[in-house]
């Protein structure tokens, strides 16, 4: 199996409303080929761009290995895609960044975030024994993948150390048993956005009102923790009030620039078939 997987959330500081507009009509066209250099690339999962405000864009990526190695094979075979973001961006690397690799990794470094809460529903498989386990077999995907992107906004900046200290720790153990049985969750990611949101980020199988179903049924508590220090949260506890949270969740919930998949329509229970599969023709 594979390296260790990883998240990236890189947020690109805009100079100003007009930039951010220019940014949502100039990316769309450019993410075909991103994605075909996303393939080459061959070790990120799932990526999107979100336009959070017209102060930041994040870009969000779920990868194998170390974002090092990542950033820098981003920089040189999708330079183009970041050479357009930072021409609306607050104290850019040096340009072109394919000929800039080591400065776009250093400004990588210094506008990440690590996510406080990491989930993946295969954590030791890697892109590549993902695909080949799907090639091995004949197999196609034919289901939905689907981003979720929502960012909370905190209650106060105090409350939100005091959420990451306690409230976070709690949650863990509670958010991979939940998601486990979900089935359809991909990975998830709670990332502190500044101080005062928390970005949860997730890729998922199906439709919305299906997983925000099962979200409520099986990681209610979560939720129920965390909505104590959240702005003007839904009611809770969110699993007797499961339309109110499916309400909050679809009017919080943004739409990205360029959803990637690796594995277009694999949904999580076939990866975990195909991985099982493959396992045992190893063995044999």
């Amino acid at each position: 199996m594979s390296e260790t997987q990883n998240h990236i959330t890189i947020a690109f500081p805009i100079k100003s409303p007009a930039d951010a507009k220019a940014i949502a009509q100039e990316l769309p066209p450019l993410m075909p080929d991103f994605a075909r250099e996303q393939d080459a690339i061959g070790t990120i999962h799932y990526s999107r761009f979100l336009d959070l405000s017209d102060e930041a864009l994040l870009f969000l990526a779920d990868i194998d290995g170390d974002v090092e190695t990542v950033c820098g094979a981003l920089a040189k075979s999708a330079g183009q895609v970041f050479d357009t973001i930072f021409k609306h961006v607050e104290n850019p690397p040096p340009l072109p960044v394919a000929n800039n690799s080591a400065a776009f990794i250093d400004w990588v470094k210094d506008h990440s975030t690590k996510p406080l809460i990491i989930y993946s529903a295969f954590a030791n498989a890697s892109v590549q024994d993902i695909k080949s386990s799907a090639r091995a077999a004949g197999f196609t995907g034919s289901g939905e993948q689907h981003p979720l992107l929502i960012s909370l906004p905190m209650a106060s900046k105090l409350k939100a150390l005091i959420f990451e200290d306690v409230v976070l720790k709690a949650a863990d153990k509670k958010m991979t048993a939940g998601a486990d049985s979900v089935g359809t969750l991909h990975f998830a990611h709670f990332v502190p956005l500044a101080d005062t949101h928390l970005g949860f980020f997730t890729v998922y199988d199906g439709t919305f009102e299906k997983y925000m179903a099962d979200f409520t049924e099986k990681i209610g508590p979560v939720f129920d923790l965390m909505f104590k220090y959240v702005a003007d949260p839904p009611p809770t506890p969110v699993a007797k009030n499961a339309k109110a949270f499916l309400d909050y969740s679809g009017a919080m919930n943004r739409p990205g620039i360029g959803f990637y998949s690796a594995y277009p329509g694999v949904a999580v229970q076939d990866v975990r078939a195909l991985l099982a599969d493959a396992k045992v023709g190893t063995a044999h």
